[in-house]
Formats: C-alpha cells, sequence, structure tokens
C-alpha cells in the first residue's frame, strides 16, 4: 500500500514538474532571443513590435478573457503618446514620470469609458467605445497642446531615472523590453488570479456568474481599467521610442489594427497577441519599401489565417498539441 501510494505521488509530482520545467525552458528561451535581438535586427523595429506587442496584450486582456470587445482602444493608445509627449517636451518631466502621467490617464479614461459602456453588451458596447474613441479623436485634432495634425515631434528621450540614456539604441531598446515584459506579466498574473477567473466566468455565461453572487460589472470595469492603463503606457513607451506622437495613434484604424493583430495571433492566449503584432509590424514595415498596396496584402493574409487558424495562429498550435494526462 505504502509502496503504490509513494509510486503514484511520485508519478503525480513528475508530472506536475514537467509542464512547470517545459515553460521555465521555453521562458528562459525567448529571453535569450529577446536580449540578443537589437544584435541582430534593427532596434528602433524591435520597440515598435513591443509597443505594438504590449497594446495587443492589453486589448487581449478585455476580449479575450473579459468578452469585451472594444473599438475604442486608440484612445487610451494616442491619448497616452500624447501625454508622454507633452509632459516630456513641453513640461521637462523626465521619461519615467512622463510614462506614469501617461499610464495614469489612460486609466482615468478607461475609468469614464467603462461607467459608461460597460452597462451594455455585444455591438452596443462596441459602438460606444468607438463613439468614445472618436470624441478623443476630435480633441486630439483641435486641443492646441496636440498641435492637429503636426503632432508633437521632436520630444527628448531624456535620462531614465537620472542613470540611463535613453538616446543610445541599445539602452532604449533594453528600457522597452523590461517595459513590455512587466506589462506581460501583470497579464499572466491577472489571468492566473481568482479575479482572472472570473473574469472567464463572465466571458463563458455571465448570467451564471451573476447567479453566483458576483457583481460582474465591477470585474468588468476592473478589467477595463486595467487594459486601457496597460494601452496608455505602450502608447507613451512608443512616443518615446519614435520621439512622437501623432494622430495616426488616436485613430480608429488603430483600434481596427489591434484587433487584427490580437485576431491573427490567437484570442485568450497569452502569446497570441505578441505573435500577431510582430506579424502585422513585419509585414507594414517591409511591403511599405515595395509597390504592393499594403492593407490589401494584410487583409488577404488575415483571411487567409481566419480561414485554416480559426483559432488563431498560436490558438491553433495549443489545440493541436498533445494533451498532458494527469
Amino acid at each position: 500500500m505504502s509502496i503504490a501510494g509513494n509510486t503514484t505521488a511520485n508519478s503525480t509530482g513528475a508530472a506536475m514538474r514537467g509542464p512547470t520545467m517545459g515553460t521555465a525552458l521555453l521562458t528562459a528561451g525567448l529571453l535569450l532571443v529577446a536580449v540578443a535581438a537589437p544584435f541582430v535586427l534593427y532596434p528602433v523595429f524591435l520597440m515598435k513590435v513591443l509597443c505594438f506587442a504590449l497594446f495587443a496584450c492589453a486589448f487581449n486582456l478585455l476580449i479575450g478573457f473579459a468578452g469585451l470587445l472594444s473599438f475604442g482602444h486608440a484612445a487610451f493608445f494616442g491619448g497616452a503618446a500624447y501625454i508622454a509627449a507633452h509632459t516630456v517636451k513641453e513640461w521637462g518631466w523626465a521619461p519615467e514620470a512622463g510614462l506614469l502621467a501617461a499610464t495614469a490617464v489612460a486609466g482615468l479614461m478607461g475609468l469614464v469609458f467603462g461607467m459608461i459602456a460597460i452597462r451594455r453588451q455585444g455591438i452596443y458596447f462596441a459602438m460606444i467605445t468607438l463613439a468614445l474613441s472618436q470624441m478623443i479623436f476630435f480633441l486630439a485634432l483641435q486641443l492646441p497642446f496636440t498641435h492637429g495634425e503636426d503632432g508633437i515631434q521632436g520630444v527628448p528621450r531624456g535620462t531614465l531615472f537620472g542613470l540611463f540614456d535613453l538616446t543610445q539604441p541599445l539602452t532604449m531598446y533594453y528600457v522597452v523590453l523590461a517595459i513590455f515584459l512587466g506589462g506581460f506579466a501583470l497579464v499572466w498574473r491577472t489571468v492566473h488570479s481568482p479575479f482572472g477567473q472570473v473574469l472567464k466566468a463572465i466571458r463563458e455565461n455571465e448570467p451564471r456568474a451573476v447567479s453566483l453572487g458576483y457583481r460582474t460589472d465591477r470585474y468588468k470595469l476592473v478589467a477595463f481599467v486595467l487594459s486601457a492603463s496597460l494601452a496608455g503606457l505602450a502608447g507613451g513607451t512608443k512616443a518615446l521610442v519614435f520621439q512622437l506622437a501623432s494622430l495616426t495613434d488616436v485613430t480608429w484604424q488603430m483600434s481596427g489594427e489591434v484587433v487584427l493583430m490580437t485576431l491573427l495571433g490567437g484570442m485568450g492566449t497569452l502569446l497570441g497577441p505578441v505573435v500577431g503584432a510582430a506579424l502585422v509590424v513585419t509585414l507594414e514595415s517591409y511591403l511599405a519599401a515595395t509597390s504592393l498596396p499594403v492593407p490589401v496584402v494584410i487583409g488577404c493574409i488575415f483571411v487567409v489565417c481566419v480561414l485554416l487558424f480559426r483559432r488563431g495562429i498560436v490558438g491553433e498550435l495549443l489545440a493541436r498539441l498533445p494533451k498532458r494526462e494527469h
């Protein structure tokens, strides 16, 4: 009896350690690739990928795990870019202070947007977020501090914490990488927390979650604010990387682009938005040097991926992996 019990316990422990070890090795490998990447590829290109990957992860937290489709996330991404650019350039704030201000403003906007939109569901929720986003676009076009169609140009990168010179491409890259990893870790922890499990329950069957006593509107509002804050952090970081905040980041097309990234990579997966963002940014960068119409090519690729990979690229790969029995 005791020998059988020990054997069962050992096999169970080995089965539990297996995925953990595999995940650790995969994480370590990806980190090594990320650290070595700027020595192989153009650092600015990699920083753009990381900024949009964080933006897509923030959006995926809302649609993939809470089941809320927002067409207004460009308001947080682009609005935060303006805040970061203005505070750093005009007010002379340090880059870390500008990023904190951008994230805080995006979170506040998310709170206001969420309180208005969260009472509706489905297409009505999506249309309300789109309408609110268009209001932010109008403000960005008209307010004096945004400089209209010219945007805020020549934003100084400055020195992070008075120690790291962000004018150096490698230093800036590793700072952006650290910001992305911090945001990704926050999303991972949120998804694997009791709060994240409630979000999944709301996504699957909200009436049942209500019947269990959960105040679903509060959970959805918190998820909306968290998603908006991370999107703002991505937008503020992008403004420092490119030293520019423009209307492009706050248009409704940007909201559509992050939806495309998330669906291509795999909605409801953690790595899916990262893969989708890398794919879209890579296509845009390389096709821009050709005579091909970039939106048409990306649209065709999206249609093919939807037909062949209905769960997204990462979603399909995960679905085809053999299930481990415990």
